[in-house]
């Protein structure tokens, strides 16, 4: 019989910090025992970390959770603002807008989703749109905030929400976090990575200072260079370009404006879009574009043209490559962050497929001389979230009906998954969505991003014909008017946040 305390991971080092690296150590350092599990990040300060600032998905407040942080201390360190979805701006024509939001629309009657209702409704001359439903799209729309009511009968009990937060601080948060609870800080410029002759597994890293760092298990957070994973184990990486041709960025701060509003905005540009990400302290913005159909100079005056406040500082230009690697999780390495993938921040998956990565390797934890089995398990989950956020940013550039510009036309025209396709016909045909249980984006996420792209059934549930539409009607009146009075009581945004810190200060 083995001996399981013989095969146990005694020391894992993580590689880079930013905020892959710190929030793998601190999840890390919750999970595991200091005194069984050395736990060493190496990070540069000679290396910065890309963002202004970062949107992310629901999930987050789960991951804080999980870690035991105090949402009034998060908000406080990292100058978080809250989200409750995102506005997109001239994605399927000029001049149309729609709202994403995080809460579902409407309330499903006898089974039957709400917007079969809305779409019946329509029909029948019902002026409203689909976000005229949303609890978080008429928040937001307003500039209020309120916690969800835990009230199922209540209006606000539909809300749902996420941050904006500066990532430089929710890195340095993290780390003072998982610092705290036992984790070794390394500072040190990685240059040699060093391997088992024979299994080919990674053995230590070799720091400028002439330090070796040696462990059992490593983790790859060390961005675009992915120092471990392509420089050293030589894993492919898939191309998605020819989906998502995007493979610039230029981003950089502004002041803050008023009021402070809840939620990103995308915009769409002649040839990708620009985000602004409102924080506490400032906003974050940048453009997306391709060099193929637009320069350098040209993004960036179309980025500042585009800003509402004084900018704080220069842009910086990142260049990416839209792909994932074919695999995640090679020997005894795991690649997190920028170092596994990158899809561009459009739905602001980046921190989710962070978060992702390191509660699947948690659910999975190795020993030092772990099966294949394990790792191929991993790396199908990481292979299905990569592909499943592929195809509902990639929705957004086919469902178009823009031919203003080559890049648009381009987009409406490139051929796109079998997965996509199959997506947007069935709801073409009958408004129905295909999806399998555990995708992040569900019902509630692909029907406005389909609706508000233009993509309109044919038909509404064929069920809904018996009734009358006067009292499909009524019931929707009476969805609108709880929501519209639920948001007239709520305080502004920014008010919310003000009282929210001073209430906890003062009770903590």
């Amino acid at each position: 019989m083995i001996n399981a305390s013989n095969t146990q991971i005694k020391t894992i080092a993580i590689a880079g910090g930013g905020t892959a690296g710190w929030m793998t150590a601190a999840a890390l350092s919750r999970v595991l025992q200091p005194q069984n599990v050395k736990v060493i990040l190496v990070e540069s300060e000679q290396i910065g970390v890309i963002g202004v600032g970062e949107a992310t998905l629901p999930g987050i407040a789960d991951f804080n959770r999980m870690l035991g942080i105090d949402e009034a201390e998060f908000l406080k360190a990292t100058k978080a603002t809250f989200k409750l979805g995102i506005e997109f701006i001239d994605w399927g024509r000029l001049g149309d807008s729609y709202f994403h939001p995080f809460g579902a629309h409407g309330v499903d009657m006898n089974g039957i989703d709400f917007h079969q209702y809305w779409l019946h409704s329509r029909a029948a001359g019902n002026k409203k749109t689909l976000g005229d439903y949303s609890m978080c799209a008429l928040t937001a729309k307003n500039a209020k905030f309120a916690l969800p009511n835990s009230d199922p009968r209540s209006a606000a009990s539909h809300l749902r929400y996420a941050y904006h937060f500066d990532a430089t601080q929710y890195a340095l948060f993290l780390r003072q976090y998982a610092e705290k609870h036992g984790v070794i800080r390394q500072e040190g410029k990685i240059i040699d990575v060093f391997q088992d002759h024979t299994s080919g597994d990674i053995t230590g890293l070799s720091l400028e200072s002439g330090q070796k760092i040696e462990a059992d298990f490593f983790f790859d957070c060390t961005g675009f260079y992915a120092h471990l994973i392509d420089k050293t184990l030589s894993t492919p990486y898939k191309d998605w370009s020819h989906w998502l041709p995007c493979n610039s960025a230029q981003a950089v701060a502004s002041e803050r404006t008023e009021p402070l509003l809840p939620f990103t905005k995308s915009i769409a540009k002649t040839a990708g879009w620009q985000w602004r990400i409102p924080t506490q302290h400032r906003t974050g913005n940048g453009h997306i574009y391709c060099t193929d159909f637009m320069s350098d100079a040209e993004a960036n005056k179309d980025l500042l043209d585009g800003l509402d406040a004084k900018p704080v500082g220069d842009a910086r230009t990142i260049r990416f490559t839209t792909g994932c690697r074919d695999n995640f999780w090679v020997k005894n390495c795991v690649s997190i962050g920028l170092s596994s993938g990158f899809l561009e921040p459009l739905e602001s998956t980046s921190i989710h497929l962070i978060q992702r990565a390191i509660t699947n390797f948690i659910s999975l934890y190795p020993t030092a001389n772990t099966s294949g089995i394990v790792r191929n398990e991993y790396n199908r989950l990481m292979t299905k979230e990569f592909e499943q956020v592929r195809d509902f940013i990639i929705l957004h550039y086919k469902a178009t009906q823009r031919d203003d510009s080559e890049f648009w036309k381009y987009c409406a025209n490139m051929p796109i998954p079998a997965s996509l396709q199959h997506k947007i016909d069935l709801f073409k045909a009958a408004g129905r969505i295909s999806f399998v249980d555990g995708e992040l984006f569900t019902r509630s996420n692909w029907v406005p991003v389909m609706i508000g792209q233009n993509i309109i059934p044919e038909i509404s549930d064929p069920i809904l014909a018996d009734i009358s539409s006067s009292d499909i009607q009524k019931s929707l009146l009476s969805m609108s008017n709880a929501m519209e009075k639920a948001v007239g009581d709520m305080p502004g945004h920014a008010e919310f946040i003000q009282h929210y810190l001073q209430s906890k200060t003062t009770n903590g």
